[in-house]
């Protein structure tokens, strides 16, 4: 169950609010807290963060982060979010400070039962319309990744089944398949 504010607040009162592990995003203005991501989920999202850092390291290609952290795409409008995973390449570190002031240059959303509605349609539409260039939705229910291309007027998907290679615009040269990050979780998992 979500808490919300009663009142509408601006993005310099969600940073005054105390420092938190909880995942918790700023929609237009509306505090929203969902209950901390399960165990698989977690699983899920440290192997994937593993396997990029590695490949952004040793290509010295920029930066991966894990959530939680604060990704402002509108400060007028009050829009923060926190999305599982984001990688800002070498040349836009600059708008990576205690935050990252603006759209990354990728994505990652690993899907739950919470929060698959919401991630894969609303937040895939602000990534969009906020710059960011490509979108992961790993969805370890249906044991597949799909990538988003962002970019282009109506954006593309790809979709990887857990045995094939996943094909990036933003990591042309990775090397990944879903099932190495899956491992040994069976669908229906409780993320």
């Amino acid at each position: 169950m979500e808490t919300r504010v009663p009142y509408r607040i601006g993005v310099d009162e969600y940073f005054d609010l105390p420092e938190t592990n909880r995942p918790q995003e700023l929609r237009f203005g509306v505090l929203r807290e969902p209950p901390a991501p399960g165990y698989h989920h977690q699983i899920i999202v440290g192997e994937l963060y593993e396997r990029l850092m590695r490949h952004v390291r040793r290509r010295k290609l920029g930066r991966v982060v894990l959530s939680p952290v604060d990704v402002v795409l509108d400060m007028q409008n009050a829009l923060v979010v926190q999305p599982d995973l984001v990688f800002i390449s070498r040349g836009r570190l600059g708008i990576a400070t205690q935050r990252v002031w603006g759209a990354p240059d990728m994505v990652v959303e690993v899907l739950s039962k919470t929060n698959r509605r919401h991630d894969s349609t609303t937040k895939v539409q602000w990534y969009k319309k906020y710059g960011v260039r490509e979108c992961w939705l790993v969805d370890p229910d249906n044991r597949m990744i799909d990538v988003l291309d962002l970019t282009p007027a109506e954006y593309t998907v790809r979709v990887f089944l857990e045995r094939q290679w996943v094909r990036s615009a933003v990591f042309p040269r990775l090397r990944l398949r879903g099932m190495d990050v899956f491992g040994a979780y069976a669908s229906g998992t409780n993320l």
